[in-house]
């Protein structure tokens, strides 16, 4: 009777202690932190270890202390910054600085520049390659890739690629991925032998933001057409295709819970998708505001940063600009943070 009592109280046990994905509370706004100041934005950063996010703001890069939600520096005398990038292991941070077609390098201690690495056109995903110590700026006019030796801060190696580069990802071994979003691609290269090993068709357009399961060997590009393909990225296969929302542009994932984010710009939400089922379910719509199109999760909290403004009146179209954004109202831009406690 002991041992069987005993065997069931296992099995209780057990079974509490295993909670799906989809089970847990479901996420919700909880807070947001007014930033202020004039002019648009791109990608933003996570640093859990130092508890800080880097948000990119037209000239600017602001640095926020996620334990307060407030400033506490700034990187400034930029001209149209894209994207951050951070060694690790190191004492670095570099900016893609689009409007000044250069990588500009920080001392994460004091947020002083340190250097400023002429790039391509327009340097715009960029990601920090851990293994070759190397950082990958892809530049979205000129179409390719500067590399840069991390030890020296110089351009080593210049590569071409079939389109226009988005976002970058990499799996920590010296491979990295990066969305081609004219061609609907993605590229896998090699960051030792600095060369393109495999193009993959996705079947779907304007591949922006990318995200990463390197357990599981996936890949999440957030695309047009209300779509997120999943991909093997050890044969380049679409295994799955999970349904988000309208105008993604970043995109990320969680291995603790293994749920993958859109964040969607056109229609003010964040898709929730489980990676566990094999049909990548959408298992919750976030309703966050209009023009929240790009975010950054937080290994160390799980809360999810989603940048947002109030915006007026798109600009007429001109031949230079065929699409052009609307401009944020001054003093709205701001910082969503979601998360379920």
């Amino acid at each position: 009777m002991t041992t069987r009592l005993s065997a069931l109280l296992a099995i209780g046990l057990a079974a509490a202690s295993f909670v799906p994905a989809h089970a847990q509370k479901p996420f919700s706004v909880e807070a947001r932190w007014t930033l202020g100041g004039d002019g648009g934005w791109d990608y933003l950063l996570a640093d859990p270890a130092n508890h800080r996010l880097f948000v990119t703001h037209g000239p600017r890069v602001e640095v926020v202390d996620t334990t307060i939600g407030k400033p506490v520096g700034a990187i400034t005398g930029l001209k149209g910054t894209h994207g951050v990038a951070l060694d690790p292991n190191g004492s670095f941070g570099y900016i893609s600085d689009g409007g000044s077609n250069a990588v500009v390098v920080i001392d994460l201690h004091t947020l002083a520049t340190v250097a400023t690495i002429p790039a391509g056109t327009n340097p715009d995903g960029i990601v920090f390659e851990p293994r070759t110590r190397t950082v990958w700026a892809f530049n979205g006019r000129s179409k390719n890739a500067s590399v840069i030796d991390a030890a020296t801060n110089k351009v080593i190696a210049t590569i071409a690629l079939p389109g226009k580069p988005e976002f970058p990802a990499v799996d920590g071994t010296g491979t990295l991925f990066v969305n081609i979003e004219d061609k609907g691609e993605i590229l896998k290269i090699d960051a030792i032998a600095k060369t393109i090993v495999a193009t993959w068709p996705l079947g779907v357009e304007s591949p922006t933001g990318l995200a990463i399961d390197t357990a599981s060997h996936r890949l999440f590009p957030v695309c047009d057409g209300k779509v997120m393909p999943i991909v093997d990225y050890t044969t380049g296969k679409v295994i799955a295709t999970a349904a988000i929302g309208n105008g993604p542009d970043a995109a990320a994932f969680d291995p603790a819970s293994k749920l993958a984010f859109s964040s969607n710009g056109a229609d003010g939400t964040l898709s929730i998708v489980d990676t566990t089922k094999p049909n990548f379910p959408t298992i919750q719509t976030l309703a966050t505001q209009k023009s929240g199109r790009t975010m950054a999760f937080d290994s160390g909290t799980g809360k999810i940063y989603i940048v947002v403004a109030e915006m007026g009146p798109r600009p007429a179209a001109t031949p230079e600009n065929p699409h052009p954004r609307p401009t944020a109202l001054p003093g709205s831009f701001s910082v969503l943070v979601v998360g379920r406690d």
